[in-house]
């Protein structure tokens, strides 16, 4: 008969990563429902369902608290694939990539996250930093370096690839996630992201479109 072998290690381990989970979710929801000033180590306390003294374990305070849940949202959207095989033809991959990209930003639910980083980024500027370079130029970047391929093809003729990778994105957004993000709209439909991407990449091959 074979014993189990359980290290002790590895159990705490275990449970350490559960408590911080559980902080972190309850964190989440009380940042998304009150906002970073609203929001308290009390409530996060309540919410997630722990002792403040345990709390103060895992973050020193809100800040560091926030800063976590940044950190996951960041790399949630960092983990966004996207199909950028040069064998695909660049409208299709185009169109795609755009509507995988608004669908990231103005998923249902994901704008509070996004609002709430803008409101504290003047105070905590590192975290606006961070939310940037994680997701944003993260995403222009992987987007530049196809467009690279592509003018190297023949296909696409660019002078200046990470502008027009920009461009690309900014369109996409076009009357879509602004409405969103300010809470003038609700996150947009499918029929009408198909609208504005399939715009947008008329007008960035034509502009770059090999003639």
């Amino acid at each position: 008969m074979v014993a189990e072998n359980t290290s002790p290690l590895r159990l705490v381990g275990e449970v350490d990563s559960a408590k911080r989970r559980q902080i972190v979710d309850g964190a989440r929801k009380v940042f998304m429902d009150l906002g970073f000033d609203g929001a308290s180590m009390g409530e996060i306390a309540r919410a997630a369902g722990v002792s403040k003294g345990t709390l103060y374990v895992y973050f020193d305070d809100k800040s560091r608290l926030f800063e976590a849940i940044v950190e996951e949202e960041s790399l949630e959207h960092g983990k966004q694939v996207f199909n950028f095989d040069p064998e695909r033809d660049v409208t299709t991959t185009l169109m795609d990539f755009g509507q995988a990209y608004i669908g990231v930003l103005c998923r249902p639910g994901g704008g509070s996250a996004i609002r709430t980083v803008m409101a504290i980024a003047e105070r905590m500027p590192e975290v606006g930093r961070n939310f940037y370079n994680n997701v944003i130029a993260v995403t222009t970047a992987r987007f530049s370096a196809y467009l690279e391929v592509r003018v190297g093809l023949g296909d696409l003729a660019i002078d200046d690839i990470p502008l027009a990778a920009t461009q690309f994105t900014q369109m996409c957004q076009a009357s879509l996630f602004q409405p969103f993000i300010f809470q003038a709209a609700p996150a947009p439909s499918p029929e009408r992201i198909h609208q504005v991407i399939a715009s947008a990449t008329r007008v960035f091959l034509s502009a770059y479109g090999k003639k």
